[in-house]
């Protein structure tokens, strides 16, 4: 793993995210993108060399949705860069992690991921990101 890539932070809404971080970081978000897959719209900022990653549901059955109406507003993941998604993956997996993908899928910001169980890295729900080139 090369270094923490963003913090993920779950928000019912991501116009009203968005005011709250611009207001704390003393900036604005520099895009906000849509992932189907996930049903989430996300919004990024950074701070330095880091990100934050704010995500808000698109659909009520989706993981945001779920965590929300289970621990309310919050951290959702810390996300990991890393140079070989499937290779990391494989690491991962033979030192006994569970993924949650079986393939690498596109997330936003231009990346591959894959989401290792929280219930396997204390509680934490990991995501790795390989950039696409």
């Amino acid at each position: 793993m090369k270094k923490i890539e963003h913090i993920g932070i779950a928000v019912k809404d991501l116009d009203a995210g968005n005011e709250v971080y611009k207001r704390l970081l003393g900036k604005s978000h520099y895009k906000i993108e849509e992932v189907k897959s996930e049903n989430v719209k996300t919004s990024f900022f950074k701070v330095g060399p880091n990100k934050i990653e704010l995500l808000e549901a698109t659909d009520p059955s989706s993981p945001i949705a779920k965590f929300i109406e289970k621990r309310g507003e919050g951290i959702h993941h810390i996300a990991y860069a890393v140079k070989d998604i499937r290779k990391e993956m494989k690491r991962l997996e033979r030192e006994g992690f569970i993924l949650l993908n079986k393939e690498p899928k596109r997330g936003a910001d231009n990346k591959l991921v894959c989401f290792v169980h929280p219930k396997t890295a204390n509680g934490v729900l990991v995501e790795l990101c390989q950039e696409i080139k």
